[in-house]
């Protein structure tokens, strides 16, 4: 079996008034596509935050690509293989427009601006956004916001995607199209989620935060779908 993206290792976490982690362990594995459920407080949200280093907790190992996480900027080369789609896309957007916004990824990762610039479109192309680039991402509705902070994320060309309730806010249609994307996409996910449904057609296993434990579920398995080709 491949070396896992990363894990978490006796992972424990409290906020003051309640023990949300409880000597937790998890691993997310190359080509692994896992769904995480739980009820509201049940940790969920942190643990992605753990993975990501936007929390620190009060003990226990986190380890990307084999090696531990202890610093900030251990923290930082995760992010650049580890892409977090927040649960609100407000949180991921802040540059005038959505060109700006996908290219800001690449930018930090030492591109240069043209070659950023071109990763963005092809991106978008590939989201089914081609055309959006000038447009203000204040302005977008709800679900186009959401594609355009996926696109963010995989303009970094990220080794693996961990999202929080990607469906929320989105109409039928536009979580359609949100699973076909996802269903194309050959990249491992972590993916919490509230809809068992959608769960069901982006993910193969289920996981659940219970009691402070990431416990194993049910195995649901889909073929994948093909969402089309851009060229660069």
């Amino acid at each position: 079996m491949s070396s896992p993206i990363f894990s978490l290792h006796k992972i424990n976490f409290s906020y003051p008034d309640n023990d949300v982690l409880k000597e937790a362990d998890f691993a997310l594995n190359p080509g692994k596509k896992i769904g995480l459920t739980g009820h509201n407080g049940s940790g969920k949200t942190t643990l992605l935050h753990i993975i990501m280093g936007l929390l620190k907790p009060q003990s226990g190992k986190i380890r990307y690509m084999g090696r531990e996480m202890e610093s900030e900027k251990d923290f930082q080369e995760l992010r650049k293989g580890v892409g977090l789609l927040f649960q609100q896309a407000d949180d991921q957007l802040f540059c005038p427009t959505v060109l700006e916004d996908v290219s800001f990824g690449p930018l930090n990762l030492g591109k240069s601006p043209d070659e950023a610039r071109k990763i963005a479109q092809y991106t978008l192309c590939t989201l089914g956004l081609s055309g959006y680039g000038d447009r203000v991402s204040y302005r977008l509705s709800g679900g186009e916001k959401k594609l355009v902070s996926l696109a963010t994320v995989l303009a970094m060309e990220p080794k693996a995607l961990v999202l929080d309730e990607p469906t929320n806010d989105l109409d039928p249609a536009m979580r359609k199209r949100l699973i076909t994307i996802l269903n194309s996409l050959d990249i491992a996910m972590l993916v919490v989620s509230h809809d068992l449904d959608f769960l069901v057609q982006v993910t193969e296993v289920e996981y659940s935060c219970n009691k402070g434990k990431i416990l194993r579920g049910a195995s649901n398995f889909k073929s994948n779908f093909d969402y089309g080709k851009c060229e660069l």
